[in-house]
């Protein structure tokens, strides 16, 4: 009798968390009409792939819970392959995502023989729109760099920190405070003099380093460096503090936006094979995308895009109960893989994401949703900047 009644027990006790897991998260509408797309939202899960979803999915909702992601109604797969390697890199990867051409894994926003490639924020901010990164990386990292900054090797920091500073991207929210202080500051990883806060500030940025003076600005233009490398989530903002404050800055211009959202250390942890840290910072990860996802509900001219650009690790889940408890997964490697990733979509146009891509068919396709010509194209290397 005691038997039963504990398996009563269990049953119901899986049922609530399942229930509770499940609470306020439903299947979002496939929006069929034909709007117009104003505003473009692109998460990307470094190192994020189809395992480190379903084991964040089943550990903190259990088996029948539902991530944020999981909820948007389109879904695809996408190759990662780079110009000169079926293993990518997060350079090449984010040059793929952000140009529309393939490159060398260690180069960003550039061709292998050292042409510039227009990325898709700067079409997007060319034709008016305001821009914003936001990342948990250092913003000088490989990925946000893509999108704004062209260089021929990931490693020069200092060169892509005095570039952000050219772009004029309105939010630019992250790490790596070491590469815009001088030199001789104490924790600098800058190669020369420069103060490139000092001078962020007289081109009319606002400057932010905790979550306190973040919530409280009210400007145009934000650089939010709140750590000198990487964000350790333990000091706030999170980042789905950080894209509501990206949005609402953003959502002032008539115009529109585009804002490229970085969950950086799910790959930081893959590549160790910490399946916890992973899952948390996948969780993290996601509930930035519900943001997204909640500004997107309300406005109804935003698409928003999840994805990643590869997968760390090779990771698979060997063992557990639907509850998520006793958990065990094998690793494969610890570097990145050539498996390909999933995408989820939701908002107008959403469904033109569906079916198997590569990487570049996502900038190609968010121009063609923002009606941008001439996309993608090589630029000249003295006009990749606003002047």
């Amino acid at each position: 009798m005691k038997k039963k009644i504990y398996l009563v027990f269990i049953v119901l006790f899986l049922f609530f968390v399942n229930s509770f897991a499940q609470q306020g998260k439903e299947k979002l509408p496939l929006i069929t009409e034909n709007k117009e797309v104003k505003n473009i939202i692109l998460f990307i899960g470094d190192g994020m792939g189809l395992s480190q979803i379903a084991a964040t999915h089943i550990k903190t909702s259990g088996a029948e819970g539902i991530l944020n992601m999981e909820c948007m109604p389109i879904t695809g797969l996408l190759y990662t392959y780079s110009a000169n390697s079926l293993i990518t890199d997060s350079a090449a990867a984010g040059t793929a995502l952000a140009t529309g051409y393939r490159t060398n894994n260690g180069i960003i926003s550039m061709s292998p023989d050292g042409k510039v490639l227009y990325t898709i924020l700067e079409a997007a901010r060319d034709k008016g729109a305001s821009t914003g990164i936001v990342v948990t990386s250092p913003i000088t990292d490989a990925t946000p760099a893509c999108f704004v900054c062209h260089v021929m090797a990931r490693t020069k920091e200092t060169e892509i920190a005095s570039q952000y500073l050219k772009s004029k991207v309105n939010v630019l929210l992250g790490g790596g405070r070491q590469y815009f202080i001088p030199q001789s500051s104490s924790g600098s990883k800058r190669d020369d003099e420069r103060d490139l806060i000092s001078e962020a500030k007289k081109i009319g940025y606002s400057f932010v380093k905790t979550k306190e003076e973040m919530m409280n600005v009210k400007t145009n233009y934000l650089l939010g460096l709140f750590e000198m490398g990487s964000l350790s989530t333990k000091p706030e903002p999170t980042l789905a503090e950080m894209t509501q404050k990206a949005i609402e800055i953003l959502s002032q211009n008539k115009k529109g936006f585009f804002l490229m959202v970085e969950g950086s250390q799910i790959d930081k942890w893959a590549h160790v094979n910490n399946i916890d840290n992973v899952i948390q910072q996948t969780a993290l990860f996601d509930e930035s995308i519900k943001v997204g996802i909640d500004f997107a509900m309300k406005d109804k001219q935003t698409l928003v895009i999840v994805l990643a650009d590869h997968e760390t690790g090779g990771m698979s889940i060997i063992r557990g109960n639907l509850n998520g408890e006793d958990m065990q997964v094998r690793w494969a490697s610890p570097s990145h893989t050539p498996i390909p990733v999933i995408l989820f979509a939701f908002g107008p146009m959403a469904e033109k994401f569906t079916g198997v891509n590569h990487h570049t068919y996502i900038p190609k396709t968010i121009s063609e949703i923002l009606g941008i010509k001439n996309f993608p194209k090589i630029i000249d290397v003295q006009d990749f900047a606003v002047k």
